[in-house]
């Protein structure tokens, strides 16, 4: 068991102070997710751990010997190579030990008259042989094709160069190295960014199937929820550490929020009785009990020992939407659409209702048209079949993946004023207030954001224009936890319909209330949430199980006297199989043999043929020890 242990750790850039003082240790055979607005140290952090950068002060230590992986937000790959060659690379050791092996048997094949030559060779070709075998040297190429494949990317893929690779890609195949390295303990910086929805899916069961832990930095608080035994939140330069996945934390974090609260209203009324006594008896017959009390209740404040700060509430949008469409009313009907790109079709004969507080989320993997289809419904392009029809009163506001709709000369504040002229300054700061724009914040030029920032801003412009149907397009992208959390109160409190693209699974959940999953061989509508739709999958591929396990059961032929043996050994006597098994044990040590020879090695067809042969006489054995067991067992009765 390795661990790495943070003490009394500090670091600043600049003047600035990221992380203050701060311990923390992590255990391999532990998930933990690391969580925190952007700009708290998460990335600081994982740089200290790996050397990247020196504390200013503490210690930083890992066990001797444990094997670390990094997985950053910019990947650093070989722009020359292929992208099957550059996530090869991953097995940099085991091609090297490949590769010896075959100058080995090129050797060996010109050593016949030197036997002592022809010894120590092949005694090194055994050795780097036992290596090869035991880090599945001959499985290599399918674990590539297994991990490239989950992640997302096609065959034809892998013969791209890595320079014409989107920043995505890049970074997919950046993770693909990482897991094919199996290093023991992981560090990953926001993995699921640029994954789809099915390759966050596979990126979760491969993290649950690894046995050497990991720390993993995400605002995807439905992987952490998945995979986290532990959530350590960065906050003023410290890590505090919370037992159990995202909604434990969050659960925890109400708690006590609630118990601050009702400690701050209790001591919040004893300090007004304690000071009402004071004022009332300090100068009568009960002065000395009022000087004791004023002087007990100065100690207590002195120490802390009361909760003065009432604590922080969700705030609110202080703004009445103007929605005008009636309740209930279909305001968008979508009949028959389709749309192609050449040969590639994204989707066909898609209908949908839309009524006037409907909460639709769209989601599905990349390349299968949700993008596409918001652009038809806004009118930013033409379906190659079917209509759309928008009530006369419905008005729709559009939030694009990527816009350059802000004007580069505005603050915060004068993009919402230029919004709503009529508002005042302080309304104007209530409503950025929550959306977490606070203080100096909201005198910040445009240029000055990150791109989370940005999007708070044109979400706080588009609901300021009170539109009858949010029409959304990955809304939580580039946002940290908190700014989620706030987008998802505002869109909680919006009176209107919502239509909205997103892979995030724990967003639409709050959202949604249908979902319109969108797939290569087509798509469904689904009531319920993100949730609600796995749940239904699972048990529709149970149910699609259990009734193929009754079909095979019912095709079976019955059991009788006259029915066919159970297997091809259920007929033979013990000794029958014992003289099988022996021959089986034989063909597999003749196996062995083989692979023990250099020169197979040159024959790439023979090694698979004989890779074959062998996992067949393993099958074999299996087979033929389960059923002398069952035979034995029975002789014995």
């Amino acid at each position: 068991m390795g661990n790495i242990v943070l003490r009394d750790v500090s670091k600043q850039f600049g003047g600035q102070v990221v992380l203050r003082g701060l311990s923390l240790e992590l255990t391999s055979g532990e998930v933990v997710g690391i969580i925190g607005p952007n700009g708290c140290g998460k990335t600081t952090l994982m740089r200290l751990i790996l050397g990247q950068t020196e504390p200013d002060s503490g210690t930083v230590t890992c066990s001797r010997g444990l094997d670390v992986g990094y997985l950053s937000q910019e990947p650093d790959l070989a722009d020359d190579r292929t992208l099957h060659d550059e996530v090869l690379s991953a097995f940099s050791e085991l091609l090297g030990i490949e590769r010896r092996m075959r100058e080995l048997s090129d050797e060996m094949t010109h050593r016949h008259e030197r036997p002592d030559e022809l010894r120590a060779l092949m005694d090194e070709y055994d050795r780097l042989n036992a290596r090869f075998l035991a880090a599945g040297g001959y499985t290599y190429e399918q674990r590539l094709a297994e991990i490239v494949s989950g992640l997302g990317f096609r065959e034809e893929d892998k013969s791209l160069p890595v320079r014409v690779l989107s920043g995505g890609q890049k970074c997919r195949a950046a993770l693909a190295k990482l897991l094919l390295r199996e290093s023991t303990y992981l560090l990953l910086d926001e993995p699921t960014n640029h994954l789809d929805i099915d390759a966050v899916r596979w990126l979760e069961k491969f993290l649950a199937g690894h046995t050497g832990g990991a720390a993993i930095i995400s605002h995807d608080r439905y992987l952490l929820d998945r995979v986290a035994q532990r959530i350590v939140a960065l906050e003023g330069g410290q890590a505090h550490s919370y037992p159990g996945n995202y909604s434990n934390y969050a659960q925890t974090l109400e708690r006590d929020r609630l118990t601050q609260e009702r400690q701050h209203e209790k001591d919040r009324a004893y300090i007004a009785k304690e000071r009402e006594y004071v004022a009332r008896y300090g100068a009568g017959q009960r002065a000395r009990q009022a000087r004791g009390r004023q002087t007990r209740l100065e100690r207590q404040l002195e120490d802390g020992r009361f909760v003065l700060d009432a604590p922080a509430q969700r705030r609110r949008i202080d703004f009445e939407f103007n929605v005008e469409v009636p309740e209930g009313r279909t305001i968008i009907e979508l009949d028959g659409l389709a749309k192609s790109y050449s040969d590639r079709r994204l989707f066909a004969d898609l209908s949908l209702v839309v009524r006037s507080q409907d909460r639709i989320g769209i989601t599905g993997p990349n390349g299968v048209g949700k993008s596409t289809l918001l652009r038809i419904l806004v009118g930013q392009q033409d379906a190659d079949a079917g209509g759309v029809r928008i009530h006369s009163a419905a008005r729709l506001g559009y939030f694009a993946q990527e816009s350059r709709e802000l004007n580069p000369d505005w603050s915060v504040l004068q993009a919402v004023l230029d919004a709503r002229p009529e508002f005042t300054e302080q309304r104007a700061r209530s409503i950025l207030g929550a959306f977490l724009f606070s203080g100096e914040d909201v005198f910040k030029k445009i240029p000055q954001l990150s791109g989370g920032e940005q999007s708070r801003v044109r979400i706080v412009r588009l609901m300021l224009a009170s539109p009858s149907v949010l029409v959304l397009d990955e809304p939580t992208n580039h946002l940290d936890i908190p700014s989620r959390e706030a987008l998802e109160a505002a869109l909680l409190d919006y009176p209107g319909a919502i239509i909205a693209v997103s892979h995030d699974r724990y967003f639409l959940d709050r959202i949604a209330t249908r979902l319109l999953v969108m797939r290569p061989a087509g798509h469904r509508l689904i009531q319920g949430n993100y949730s609600a739709y796995i749940q239904r999958a699972e048990s529709e591929a149970a149910a699609a199980a259990a009734k193929a396990q009754s079909d095979k059961r019912a095709t079976a032929p019955s059991a009788s006297k006259h029915a066919a043996p159970r297997s091809r050994l259920a007929g033979l006597k013990l000794a029958e199989i014992e003289a099988r098994m022996d021959d089986v044990r034989g063909k597999i040590q003749r196996c062995h043999e083989q692979f023990a020879d250099p020169l197979v090695y040159k024959d790439g067809a023979r090694v698979a043929e004989l890779r074959a042969e062998l996992e067949a006489c393993e099958t074999q054995q299996a087979e033929l020890e389960a059923a002398w067991y069952e035979r034995a067992a029975r002789e014995l009765e």
